[in-house]
């Protein structure tokens, strides 16, 4: 799974207390139910990391590398769109033949379709999905490989119902208010457009962040002193997403050729747009942490961790863990550096005029 090898899609959670092997029992009284109980409804529940059949939790599966790894999974059974139509096309032709009909009334296709997918259904393989989660309790932070607000509302909920733990999605304004105590929501609009007042636009913290950290990238040298991280370079590429709500066009995304040089870009940031999702690259020596970043929500895709040393399973476990940990540390340090810059108003000031000035003399390709 994800976690424990290739790339990564996930979101960071606070965790309301630290996951422990006193919360093993819960998490086995609430597992996935046998498959052979699944009918037309869906079935969930919790299972251990090793696959998305391993429904006998125990301290021993429930753990990896010393780190409190489950899923939560996900069956149901589906008849096929394409077998379904098939079988009641048959069945509505043979009806009408029988009938001596040209045709059949809307209610009865429902009541064939209805028949068709009752006797279909129990001959259907379980189809299976799972949310891997890993808590780490030196950061008291869960890593969950759900990214979508129904994955994350179903995970939350599950792991409030079994363990009693609220998991707080570690987005822009949650994360500046545990960090710096600082409310985003009472900072005012903010424009990068010379053609553009503050009022006229609108955007998210995560936006914002993510414009500062570009132009930090360009104009101020893109290195950063982390600590228990080290020095670290970052930079970002495309593809680039570009959001502003309102009249026109409200997205647009630059993907081929050289779009950081591209006339659409500057264009797009006149216009008052501001980048809302680009890939990112984080540096440390040799090693790299490449992603796709999504700044409304603080959702992380397609992670490349650096390479592993160790080839065992656990090792490799615990090393991945702690490129991962080093990764946070290295998002928080780079969030918190902005969030205190955007909230000092005079600090502010400057910034917004250097980066109206970034934008203004962009240079483009022909």
């Amino acid at each position: 799974m994800g976690f424990e090898k290739g790339s990564l899609g996930f979101r960071m959670f606070f965790a309301s207390r630290d996951l422990t092997v006193e919360d093993v029992d819960k998490f086995a009284a609430h597992a996935l139910p046998p498959l052979n109980t699944l009918a037309e409804e869906e079935i969930h529940g919790w299972v251990a990391g090793r696959h998305l059949l391993d429904r006998n939790i125990t301290e021993e599966n429930a753990f990896l590398g010393g780190y409190l790894r489950l899923t939560l999974a996900q069956a149901t059974k589906k008849v096929p769109a394409s077998l379904l139509n098939a079988e009641c096309a048959v069945e509505e032709i043979a009806v009408m033949e029988a009938d001596g009909k040209q045709y059949l009334k809307q209610t009865e296709r429902s009541e064939i379709k209805k028949q068709v997918k009752e006797r279909l259904l129990p001959d259907m393989p379980p189809q299976l999905k799972g949310i891997e989660f890993v808590f780490d309790e030196r950061s008291h932070m869960i890593y969950a490989s759900g990214t979508s607000e129904k994955q994350v509302d179903a995970f939350v909920l599950s792991l409030m119902q079994t363990t009693g733990c609220s998991a707080q999605p570690a987005d822009p304004d949650t994360m500046a208010a545990k960090t710096e105590g600082v409310d985003v929501q009472h900072w005012g609009p903010c424009s990068f457009s010379d053609e553009l007042e503050d009022g006229m636009v609108d955007g998210t913290a995560g936006r914002e962040f993510l414009m500062w950290l570009w132009y930090c990238s360009e104009k101020r040298g893109g290195i950063e002193n982390v600590p228990d991280a080290g020095e670290i370079a970052y930079m970002l590429e495309g593809p680039l997403t570009f959001v502003m709500e309102g009249k026109g066009a409200h997205e647009i995304s630059l993907r081929k050729g050289m779009p950081m040089l591209s006339a659409e870009l500057k264009s797009a940031l006149i216009s008052g747009k501001k980048l809302k999702k680009a890939k990112v690259h984080f540096v440390r020596g040799e090693e790299t942490w490449q992603f796709a970043f999504d700044a409304d929500e603080f959702v992380f895709r397609s992670l490349k961790l650096p390479q592993t040393e160790t080839f065992d399973r656990v090792g490799k476990f615990q090393e991945r863990m702690v490129l991962l940990e080093t990764f946070r540390e290295i998002f928080f340090h780079l969030y918190s550096k902005f969030v205190k810059e955007r909230n000092d108003e005079k600090e502010w000031k400057e910034t917004r005029k250097a980066m109206r000035l970034w934008v203004s003399e962009r240079p483009t390709t022909a």
